[in-house]
């Protein structure tokens, strides 16, 4: 009986010792790059765990403006110290001096440190060339004044550059062939559509070797890692006026839109100028707020700038007459209006937004046609996606960003009901137009009716600055205005700022003509019982010789708060004032 337990005993130890054996072999011989589930490569894991690595780069492609200069960062020269120096005179005393920083402080933080760090941490010393050079030339071993990309807190562009990181779910299902390593990922903006391209080949690191006790493995050299190949990585040239986009960002602040944005476009290529959103994006958890929101590649409610597209239907459908006069002394509902107008012909009651008008203009327009604001809408480029558009080598109807296209009716049954019929015609009810829409039919009315795709980007360019691949001007033939029609809504654009009573009329002191249209838009949302609105302003300038395109919206703000003409005007003088120097 004894020798029987003695031998299960027996058994069970040399069970446990074969599967611990074919554990162990399965760790160290066969599984040694792909172990587990997780498909954990152990030799690298190894590695890692000996290794302090300090990254200046993670390899990911960047984005530049106009002009070829950094866009999304800033290189920086920083000051790198490495754990192992607090055993040797490091002549922290003199480094101190050279940057102009209490010695204590770098003390403290190499005290402190069991890793390569970055002096100053997070909000890190930079260093100027003269001093990056002193610091080098002291050739101490562990403090190295190097070449960084800096991230500013604001970045400029926020939300139409985007940002990225690591996603492994989302890594996997975008590129199912590809291997996941802690591999950073567009997640917004044109990171995620030129994700692609920025993908990040190599890191640019500093590597130091050290033992369990986190002391020097191999002497005190530190190895450098970067990349190899001067192709990459890639860099994407955006269209972004830098210097416009600082300026319209702070007037934007200063005129205190806390949600909203203005767009520049250029009218000739329909290039994207500037692009600004708020709420500003945070960039330590972008997902705090709204900021990681475009709003102005968002649906909004245009209210009376969607009469643009009601008076292009009118006046190419043949129904506007000029010895036509509307009640503008009535609502849309035949009540008294707030503003008793008078009676107005269509021109006067574009400019001084006469409500009545277009809601009676889009009744007559649907009884003819209930499909004809899509269709106008559609010719004015609001409907379809702005973005520019192709085959880009492997990729096929490459969009270069992307944002929600417009809408004129939800339910085919409101096209039936005339009082929603009259709420549309005012931009109102279930109208939704984003602002990149708006931009794009103003630039196509500026062009005379001519429909162009809108770039953000006009190259991809290799590492060393060749280009690899550019988009060009794209015209977009699918059905446009008539000549005819876009001059007639030139005119009325333009009436809206000379109009003595016209909406826009601040802007006629203006040194440039504006053409444009206002709008406020009631969004049903109730803040301290007062209902908000959305306020806007769309045109172009100058009037005779069209250069840009500018939107600007204020969003959720009350009926006598939040206009957004003065801001229009100070962007236009600040344009105005920009091209005068140069």
């Amino acid at each position: 009986m004894a020798k029987k337990r003695l031998l299960a005993v027996a058994l069970i130890f040399f069970f446990m010792l074969s599967g611990l054996v074919g554990r162990l072999m399965q760790i160290q011989l066969f599984q040694t790059e792909n172990f587990s589930s997780r498909h954990v490569n152990l030799v690298k894991e190894s590695v890692r765990q000996r290794t302090h690595e300090l990254i200046l780069d993670d390899g990911r492609g960047q984005f530049l403006d106009r002009d070829g200069q950094p866009l999304s960062y800033e290189e920086k020269s920083v000051l790198v110290l490495f754990p192992f120096i607090q055993s040797m005179d490091w002549k922290s005393e003199e480094i101190a001096s050279i940057l102009q920083v209490p010695e204590s402080i770098l003390v403290r933080q190499v005290e402190h440190a069991d890793e390569p760090m970055i002096a100053g941490g997070k909000d890190p010393i930079l260093l100027t060339d003269p001093q990056a050079d002193a610091i080098n030339q002291l050739n101490i071993p562990g403090v190295l004044a190097v070449k960084k990309k800096i991230f500013p807190k604001k970045r400029l562009a926020g939300q139409l550059i985007g940002i990225y990181g690591e996603n492994e779910e989302l890594f996997k299902k975008r590129y199912p062939d590809q291997d996941w390593r802690y591999t950073t990922i567009g997640l917004t903006g044109l990171e995620k559509t030129f994700d692609d391209f920025l993908q990040s080949e190599n890191e640019t690191k500093f590597v130091f070797h050290v033992d369990g006790n986190g002391n020097p493995l191999f002497g005190i050299d530190v190895k450098y890692a970067g990349q190899s190949n001067p192709f990459y990585p890639l860099q994407v040239k955006t269209t972004i006026d830098q210097t416009l986009q600082k300026e319209v960002e702070a007037l934007v602040d200063k005129h205190g839109i806390q949600k909203g944005g203005a767009l520049l476009l250029d009218v000739k290529t329909n290039d994207l100028l500037a692009a600004v959103s708020r709420p500003q994006m945070n960039t330590k958890n972008p997902y705090s707020n709204e900021g990681s929101k475009n709003m102005m590649f968002s649906q909004l409610i245009p209210g009376s700038v969607f009469k643009t597209v009601v008076a292009a239907a009118a006046i190419e459908e043949g129904i506007v007459r000029d010895q036509d006069r509307y009640r503008c002394d009535l609502d849309i509902r035949g009540n008294p209006a707030e503003r008793n107008l008078g009676h107005l012909n269509v021109e006067d009651s574009f400019s001084r937004s006469c409500n009545r008008t277009f809601a009676e203009l889009a009744q007559e327009l649907l009884e003819k046609d209930p499909m004809v604001l899509e269709n106008y809408a559609r010719k004015l480029g609001l409907l379809e996606s702005a973005a520019w558009e192709g085959d880009i080598f492997q990729l096929d109807d490459f969009k270069q960003f992307e944002h929600d296209t417009g809408r004129i009716f939800a339910e085919n049954e409101s096209r039936k009901d005339k009082n929603l019929i009259a709420q549309t015609g005012i931009g109102q009810q279930e109208v939704r137009l984003a602002p990149i829409s708006v931009a794009n039919m103003m630039a196509s009315i500026a062009r005379g009716g001519e429909k162009m795709s809108i770039r953000a980007v006009s190259e991809i360019q290799y590492g060393d600055g060749t280009v690899m691949t550019s988009f060009e001007p794209q015209i977009i033939d699918n059905g446009n205005v008539s000549p005819i029609a876009a001059m007639e809504l030139q005119k009325l654009l333009r009436k809206v700022v000379t109009d003595p009573e016209g909406t826009g009329h601040v802007l006629n002191n203006l040194p440039i003509q504006v053409a444009g249209k206002t709008g406020t838009a009631e969004t049903a949302v109730i803040q301290n019982d007062h209902q908000l609105h959305h306020k806007w302003f769309a045109g172009y300038f100058p009037f005779e010789d069209p250069q840009y395109v500018l939107v600007v919206v204020n969003m959720d703000v009350p009926i006598d708060q939040g206009g957004v003409n003065l801001l229009y005007a100070d962007i236009v003088q600040m344009i105005q004032a920009q091209s005068d120097a140069m």
